[in-house]
């Protein structure tokens, strides 16, 4: 007998090192609700799996019942699609290899796929934002981290093991800061939050100019985009020195994947003008001349975290179904 119950729900779950989002996502794309928890409270795995297990669940249940959902896909930093795992992850609280998709399949019952961070951003803006229509683009997730996805005639680059696009960790300057990956001189601690912090610290203690940044005992990206409006030069500063670096390996990236766009998210990105005024100032000397002027810089005009529970809700839709109440 033909079954024609076509389950047109799923969940799509992001995972940041502060906040964990999970939302029930229709057909059409439209989020029909969304909540969140602290990832930092559940420094266990297993605790983690369960605490969103019984979340997804309570909100499924009370938003049309469970059998209404037909599987669940998972955006996380430092994960891989191909074996569903997080992996070695350097600013989550689980070490390791961390078996994310199989230990929430077992504990819900549903298909589950689970994507880089960096990817599933791609995807979202890909169907949802500043890449719609483009085959050949490049999204980078700025942020705790730095993360890439590129996409090359209309599909993802995933690579043979499923590690492409991580240019945080190439190095940029020899003998460089320490990465938290164990390297030293990764993009990553120049252009990523820890790493535009730092440059604030080396700056104040280079100069004896003043500066409202003297005087924040906890410095952050945001305030330090805060002082840049208002005219704080030292704060400007930090700011060229990471489009700098960032439109230095952006070249590099760009000489390799011949992209028509880059598109910039996640919480650094927030700086706008004051960061990437130089970053593409650096990019255009940096980059070879055949491609100067050719590739376009983008800010994402998308809320970060509503587009990559959307990016991770695609990947639901992409797993096959499965169902231990079938």
């Amino acid at each position: 007998m033909t079954n024609y119950n076509v389950k047109t729900k799923v969940v799509g779950v992001d995972i940041s090192n502060e906040i964990t989002t999970y939302a029930i996502v229709d057909i059409r794309g439209n989020i029909i609700v969304k909540d969140s928890f602290p990832t930092q409270d559940y420094l266990d795995a297993s605790q983690f799996v369960n605490k969103l297990a019984d979340s997804i669940v309570e909100m499924a249940e009370t938003n049309g019942g469970f059998d209404t959902i037909r599987s669940i896909g998972i955006s996380s930093p430092s994960a891989n699609y191909i074996t569903g795992c997080i992996e070695n992850a350097a600013n989550l609280p689980w070490k390791g290899i961390v078996p994310l998709a199989a230990m929430l399949r077992d504990s819900v019952g549903l298909a589950v796929a689970l994507g880089n961070d960096a990817h599933t951003t791609a995807i979202g803006e890909k169907i949802y934002g500043s890449a719609h229509g483009m085959k050949d683009f490049i999204v980078i997730n700025l942020g705790v981290g730095l993360g890439s996805c590129f996409f090359s005639s209309g599909h993802e680059h995933q690579g043979f093991g499923g590690y492409a696009g991580e240019i945080g960790h190439t190095c940029i300057v020899d003998h460089g800061r320490k990465c938290t990956c164990g390297q030293e001189g990764c993009l990553e601690e120049y252009t990523a939050a820890r790493g535009i912090v730092q440059t604030a610290k080396e700056l104040l203690a280079e100069s004896d100019k003043p500066s409202l940044m003297r005087d924040v005992k906890d410095l952050s990206p945001r305030t330090i985009t805060e002082f840049c409006e208002q005219g704080d030069e030292l704060a400007i500063e930090v700011y060229r020195r990471t489009g700098y670096w960032l439109g230095m390996g952006l070249a590099t990236y760009a000489m390799i994947v011949n992209p028509e766009a880059i598109i910039l998210t996640g919480g650094v990105s927030h700086a706008g003008h004051w960061l990437m005024d130089p970053t593409e100032d650096s990019f255009e000397d940096h980059v070879f001349r055949n491609v100067k002027g050719r590739v376009k810089l983008l800010l994402s005009k998308l809320d970060d975290r509503e587009r990559d529970v959307l990016g991770a809700s695609a990947l639901a839709w992409e797993v096959p179904e499965y169902s231990l109440f079938k």
